[in-house]
């Protein structure tokens, strides 16, 4: 009587219906170990009789009935109303071979009134929408009891009615449910699958799908790397339940040891990734860097994953780190991006401003941070090392005095020094 997908391989469980119904074969018993109801009589050979003659006009009836009283069914598509039809229809037969067979099990009516619709029509058809079909279907034939009832049936129909809506209102729960178990699991499928393709660097339009049919839209991205929990069975539900309570699109999967998240919706992931900490394993926590869009989240996730090889080079960093923050250890660790990154925002700045802001930094680094032995061995005044300091933070963002920066600084100058030698 109403639309839903039938799963196969669906199997009753193993306490016995109150209510047995449905046609369907019988083996040695009922199919899922119901019984009779108990004080209902059957419903009268004539009655099904009259049933049986005005099964057409009770389908189109409840087809008019549906199309007059429901908004949502009139703007359904020609094909999906003909499949609820059919559906409707198969209820009705349904009916009366259950009225013949009250002891059948509720498995068979599943079988018999959803088996008719493709798996489809569960995603048109919502479980509240289900109901709906079923309770008009029944309000049609309720309303024609009197009619199809023998003399003196009227009661046992009306009884007879009620049950089987019952068995089919059970029926339509269960396959509403396997559907939306089937579908959880696609979803999982598919959740990995962009996780692992933003890990491999994988660009197009096929991730931007994806990730729509997940009900991504969030923009802009960062990816999040740390090590798995020892035991992850239901982690990624709480890590979704913390990003809904942040108001944040999430996307994650497990990568071997490693957990990576993507986060879309914040423009300060480094923030939002403290939210999250509690749920990643022991070891460092790496952001990577903030991407207008999931395409090119993977330039985020690249980094983020470099940031959590190179990590342990850093064992005081804050958890979380931003990637950019291990540029150094990165860069040291054979990152080639890290190492573009560095000769490009820091070389070639301190380049640009004269060879004398270099040789000052690193004599000012390889003194320990003393002016005075800087100005001695380059033979100026501690002021002209000064300015050259403040110069060289100018350019670069970066505070020579700082012992981070220092370090950046220093593998910097370095990584340019060997690049410029080469060409």
């Amino acid at each position: 009587m109403t639309a839903g997908p039938h799963l196969p391989g669906d199997s009753e469980p193993a306490t016995p219906a109150p209510i047995a119904a449905g046609p369907g074969p019988v083996a040695d018993g009922p199919p899922d170990g119901g019984a009779p109801p108990a004080g209902g009589g059957r419903v009268r050979e004539e009655t099904i009789e009259r049933l049986q003659r005005a099964m057409s006009s009770l389908g189109t009836d409840a087809m008019a009935a549906m199309e007059r009283r429901l908004p949502w069914f009139r703007a359904m598509s020609a094909e999906n109303r003909s499949w609820i039809g059919l559906v409707a229809q198969a209820g009705i037969a349904a009916f009366m071979d259950w009225v013949r067979h009250p002891e059948w099990g509720r498995r068979a009516v599943a079988g018999e009134v959803f088996g008719t619709a493709p798996r489809e029509l569960a995603r048109a058809v919502s479980l509240q929408q289900a109901v709906e079909m079923v309770r008009i279907t029944i309000d049609v034939v309720e309303a024609r009891v009197d009619e199809l009832a023998a003399p003196g049936g009227e009661a046992e129909l009306r009884e007879a009615v009620l049950r089987y809506t019952r068995e089919v209102a059970f029926a339509a729960a269960r396959v509403y449910a396997r559907t939306a178990e089937a579908r959880g699991a696609w979803d999982a499928r598919l959740e990995a699958l962009v996780v692992d393709s933003l890990v491999r660097g994988d660009t197009g339009e096929g991730i931007k799908s994806w990730a729509s049919a997940l009900n991504w839209s969030s923009s802009p991205v960062a990816v999040i790397a740390g090590a798995a929990e020892a035991e992850p069975e239901g982690l990624i539900d709480d890590l979704r339940v913390i990003a809904r309570r942040a108001r944040l699109d999430l996307l994650a999967g497990v990568q071997g040891s490693t957990l990576v998240v993507v986060l879309g919706g914040t423009a300060d992931p480094l923030s939002a990734a403290q939210q999250f900490a509690g749920r990643f394993g022991p070891g460092p926590l790496v952001v990577g860097p903030v991407m207008a869009d999931l395409n090119a989240a993977t330039r985020s996730a690249a980094a983020a994953l470099a940031g959590l090889r190179a990590a342990p080079a850093w064992p005081d960093a804050p958890r979380p780190v931003s990637a950019s923050d291990l540029l150094p250890e990165r860069a040291l660790d054979g990152d080639a991006t890290a190492q573009a990154e560095l000769i490009e925002d820091v070389y070639e700045p301190l380049l640009s401003g004269g060879s004398a802001l270099i040789e000052t930094v690193i004599t000012y680094l390889e003194q320990g941070f003393s002016l005075e032995a800087t100005a001695r061995l380059l033979f100026v005044h501690p002021n002209t090392v000064r300015y050259r300091l403040r110069r060289v933070s100018e350019l670069t963002g970066l505070v020579p005095a700082r012992g981070r920066d220092g370090f950046t600084l220093w593998v910097a100058i370095v990584l340019g020094r060997l690049i410029h030698k080469r060409t």
